[in-house]
């Protein structure tokens, strides 16, 4: 009986062990979705050299020395965000990345390489525009903060923003030791504090992927002179920006 109970015990844990490593091996495919194609044809439509990769950038020119660069999602096609961001600021320049591998760009995604190709689009950016503001959504957000934090960014907006990803990996997957196993962490909440600009956060109410939990406890990771918390009401995590009031929320930045 002895001898039984040890074979399932040892069967059970090699099983474990066994989606460990699975899960060490292919957690950039839970991270990243990337989108084959652009939805949306951009005004223009540029290509950012940087090492290993080239980048699209989907553009709208505006007059003036204003821009905003925008992150999306972990899925998402940001050239369909184009019109919404065009509305919500009519006087900027916008600059919407399509990260590595995602619609056009070549390369895989990683959040070294993410925030390392987000940090060359800004200076490409700034280099041509004195104000230059910021919105993350989702997994942007992540990107978005270090990015703030590393250069003077004007306005910063976080869109159902988390504290970090290792802390939503744990809550999903709480069996596993995922805080070991994680290499793409994105823990915002270790670059907040550096963040100098203005920063709104934009929470869904009924945000069914990021817990309003993370969401808020990020909000306190900023200076609290610099942050404001706005919640959009009867929404949920992929639905925020069909809401007129998300638009509104926006325009803070402008």
């Amino acid at each position: 009986m002895n001898r039984i109970l040890g074979l399932v015990l040892c069967v059970a844990l090699a099983g474990y062990l066994g989606v460990c490593v699975l899960l060490f091996l292919k957690q950039r495919s839970f991270i990243y979705f990337p989108p084959q194609g652009a939805a949306l044809q951009a005004p223009q439509v540029a290509t950012l050299a940087v090492p290993g990769a080239l980048l699209r950038v989907s553009q709208r020119p505006a007059p003036g020395r204003k821009a905003l660069i925008y992150f999306g999602g972990n899925a998402e096609d940001v050239s369909a965000s184009l019109p919404q961001l065009a509305q919500a600021f009519p006087e900027r320049s916008l600059f919407l990345l399509h990260y590595r591998g995602y619609a056009g760009s070549s390369g895989s995604p990683s959040e070294a390489a993410l925030v390392a190709d987000a940090l060359a689009l800004f200076d490409k950016v700034a280099a041509d525009h004195e104000d230059v503001a910021l919105v993350g959504r989702s997994l942007g957000s992540g990107v978005a903060v270090q990015v703030a934090a590393a250069r003077p960014v004007g306005k910063l907006v976080l869109v159902t923003p988390y504290d970090s990803l290792a802390g939503l990996a744990a809550s999903h997957f709480p069996y596993f030791p995922v805080h070991w196993l994680l290499r793409d962490r994105y823990e915002s909440w270790r670059h907040a504090p550096r963040v100098s600009a203005p920063v709104l956060i934009v929470a869904a109410e009924d945000d069914e992927i990021i817990p309003r939990k993370s969401t808020e406890l990020l909000a306190t990771r900023f200076a609290p002179e610099r942050v404001s918390l706005r919640v959009i009401e009867g929404t949920g995590h992929n639905t925020i920006s069909g809401s007129a009031a998300y638009v509104a929320a926006l325009q803070w930045a402008r």
